[in-house]
């Protein structure tokens, strides 16, 4: 385990932590005045290894060369020019810190971040962190690199658990759940929706499936996965009467076919590591949860109606099914273009086109 500390006076700015793989969905902005919950599980942190935040150069001022050297092959907005190794906590985990009112960028609903590190060291005044906590945003601190140093701490971490470990968990992550907005009319809202870590998961799994279709159809599992990607993948690929296989797989599961082409396969939430089977076919990387639910989904569970009755009284009404969203499953788009514009292949015009389009993409419903 290890304890965060000023780089300018040593004071301590975090509980003990231990380290865990970045969350696909890390930078996600999802919708429009949702309210998103807290990123990080407490007592754990991860590290963004490219550079974060300012400065930014736009993509017309930066060498092909140094965009392939940081291993862009696309493309992008904006490239930062910040310092690699920003290190995302839960909230709660920080400690010896303030709020910069000056650095206060965001104020939709919250801080953003825009503006530099909005959090200083109590005992000194340096600026070491960023809070994040506006609509549509994960809540996090992210610390700022070039400001604190990682220390360990007493005790070591526990081994990361085995693959056999993570199945017989079942720690899931469920497909569906509630999300609840700001700024309608009626004040705050709540609808049932699909979950943003599935549709960010669904952002960087496209992007590898098209990678790995070398321009032709592509066939998914029926179930879950189906409903995630196959419409995607029949809408940016081209027809044919040989379909590349994808096939779920994992640890607990048999070796594939010979036949299967890509595998979906999960990565370990702790080391980030991608389950390797022995199969040459390419790997198409799902979170351990997302992937643990593909491909055994628990049934739905009943959800209880509101208001109580008296204790003398049972109540009847847990028998109502969990509601599912009301429209088709669509991938996040800025995770699909990030993963995209990082994987060699997207220098394939046919790629490059899918990306170029991404804008009406999203018009038709598929991002």
């Amino acid at each position: 385990m290890f304890v965060f500390v000023c780089a300018g006076c040593g004071a301590e700015l975090t509980t003990p932590l231990s380290q865990v793989a970045l969350p696909v969905h890390a930078h996600q902005k999802y919708g429009n005045g949702t309210q998103l919950p807290v990123l990080m599980e407490s007592g754990t942190f991860a590290v963004e290894p490219e550079p974060s935040g300012p400065p930014w150069r736009r993509w017309e001022e930066i060498d092909p060369d140094e965009a392939t050297a940081r291993g862009i092959y696309a493309p992008v907005y904006a490239l930062s020019d910040g310092v690699p190794g920003a290190i995302v906590i839960a909230p709660g985990d920080a400690c010896g810190t303030l709020l910069i009112p000056e650095k206060s960028g965001g104020y939709c609903c919250g801080l953003d971040g825009a503006d530099g590190p909005n959090m200083a060291c109590k005992a000194c005044g340096l600026p070491v962190a960023s809070r994040i906590d506006d609509c549509s945003l994960w809540q996090a601190v992210w610390l700022a690199p070039d400001a604190v140093c990682r220390l360990p701490f007493e005790g070591a971490d526990a081994a990361p658990r085995s693959w056999e470990e993570l199945t017989e968990e079942r720690a899931g992550t469920p497909p569906f759940e509630p999300i609840t907005t700001w700024g309608s009319p009626q004040g705050t809202s709540h609808c049932w929706s699909w979950s943003p870590q599935w549709e960010a998961a669904a952002g960087r799994a496209l992007a590898h499936l098209l990678a790995a279709s070398q321009g032709g159809p592509v066939t998914v599992p029926d179930g879950l996965a189906r409903q995630v990607f196959q419409r995607a993948l029949d809408a940016l690929l081209p027809a044919g009467p040989s379909a590349r296989r994808a096939v779920l797989t994992g640890p607990g599961y048999p070796t594939p076919d010979a036949d299967a082409d890509i595998l979906l396969v999960p990565t370990h939430p702790q080391t980030g590591e991608v389950w390797t089977p022995d199969s040459s076919a390419y790997r198409v990387p799902l979170p351990f949860g997302v992937w643990q639910w593909m491909v055994s989904p628990e049934p739905d569970l009943p959800v209880p109606t509101s208001g109580s009755l008296p204790d003398s009284v049972l109540r009847d009404d847990f028998d109502a099914p969990a509601l599912h969203p009301g429209r088709l499953f669509r991938a996040d788009p800025r995770v699909f273009q990030h993963t995209l514009a990082r994987l060699p292949a997207v220098r394939s015009p046919w790629l490059r086109e899918v990306l170029e389009n991404l804008t009406q993409h999203m018009r038709a419903g598929l991002f």
